[in-house]
């Protein structure tokens, strides 16, 4: 009887079971169809969490599988969040026009509503016409393709140029970092057509979905980032579980061994670093409709930082710990700064846990660091191996 990689890999079912687990609890405790003891707010929180997670999960692949620290790639989920944005505001502003010229006596064109739409949107930055980079965005099909072929794309050409250069280590990681913030400061100038420090927003408003309540989007959003985290994972583990993956820790491990055996090294750290970028990019699709808002800012070179953070908290090498630390993190964080966490009186200081969290944060990863640098996911295998014996 053939492999699969539900025995080769035996985190993917207890994975797989556990989301799927996870996905049937919401929905029995959401609004939308189950007993409400979930709002609509923490629905979305956790919907985020996932796909935070997802973005966690490619991280780990090109840092903890192909020894790639990136520092750049947020700026690959926030690409895949600006592009769904843009046809989620030209839709649902396109509507909008449409039905407030609805009651003229002469139907509009179909380039007055264009125009108008194109006014509507870019008028904050004081233009008034469609930049190039929207010419996709009145297309859904060929949007979600874009989710993909962006990210991907800005990958591969960094990618190959920064690997047929052989830069590697702490070099690479600059490198990374670099880039993230020169598309930060380029999305910042309003002349971009992405509309500046503004962002897009209201991408919480679904078009065709103008009579659904947030209740129940919510949790659809939940369901389809519970399905991309699902089979990511499972991808991913068929991805590492195989030849290819043995070669890709080949490459972490001892890079000038494989490039002596005859493996094309560049060609496999091109794959796994395009391939993270495109994942990232499915997941900034999923978070910022649920965030209902995009901006430069959320591609800043900290949240890069961040995502690594995540990924050493919980794991580097294996895919469980990735999501752990994410998720984790996440919702430590969500805790910490939304001001649910009571502050703490010293009576010679108070400590608020807004301000306080970074240094918790930045603790934690250092703790981690230095007593278990297989984080999370290291005491899951010390706990199994224990049982077993």
């Amino acid at each position: 009887m053939g492999e699969t990689i539900f025995t080769r890999n035996r985190s993917v079912p207890i994975f797989i079971g556990a989301l799927a687990l996870l996905a049937i609890g919401v929905t029995i405790l959401s609004e939308a169809y189950g007993t409400g003891a979930l709002s609509v707010s923490f629905t979305k929180v956790l919907g985020m969490t996932l796909c935070l997670c997802l973005a966690a999960l490619a991280m780990d692949l090109v840092w903890g599988y192909c020894g790639i620290l990136s520092l750049g790639h947020f700026a690959f989920f926030g690409l895949g969040g600006y592009v769904i944005g843009m046809w989620l505001m030209t839709a649902r502003t396109e509507a909008v026009i449409r039905a407030n010229l609805e009651g003229r006596p002469l139907p509009p064109t179909e380039v007055e509503v264009s125009e108008a739409t194109a006014l509507q949107i870019f008028s904050v930055v004081g233009a008034e016409d469609w930049p190039w980079m929207w010419a996709a965005s009145d297309n859904l099909a060929l949007s979600l393709v874009l989710i993909l072929l962006v990210p991907g794309a800005l990958a591969l050409v960094f990618g190959w140029l920064a690997f047929r250069s052989r830069v590697t280590g702490v070099y690479l990681s600059i490198l990374t970092q670099a880039m993230t913030l020169a598309l930060s400061l380029y999305l910042f100038q309003n002349d971009t057509g992405l509309r500046g420090n503004n962002g897009l927003s209201g991408l919480q408003n679904i078009p065709g979905a103008e009579g659904i309540g947030q209740d129940r989007i919510s949790i659809w959003f939940f369901w389809a980032s519970a399905l991309a985290l699902g089979l990511a994972y499972l991808g991913a583990a068929w991805l590492v579980s195989g030849k290819f993956g043995n070669i890709v820790r080949g490459v972490r491990d001892d890079e000038l061994r494989v490039r002596f055996l005859g493996y094309p090294v560049e060609v496999y750290k091109l794959v796994i670093f395009t391939l993270s970028a495109m994942i990232c990019g499915v997941a900034g699709a999923l978070y910022y409709p649920q965030a209902g808002i995009i901006n430069p800012d959320e591609i800043a070179p900290i949240a890069s930082i961040y995502l690594a953070v995540w990924v050493a908290i919980g794991g580097r090498g294996r895919l469980y710990g990735a999501v752990l630390g994410a998720a984790l993190v996440s919702l430590l964080s969500t805790y910490f700064t939304s001001g649910r966490a009571p502050d703490v009186e010293l009576g010679f200081y108070r400590i608020e846990w807004v301000d306080w969290w970074p240094v918790l944060l930045g603790l934690g990863f250092v703790l981690v660091t230095l007593f278990a640098p297989k984080g999370l996911a290291g005491l899951v295998d010390f706990v199994v191996r224990k049982d077993r014996t």
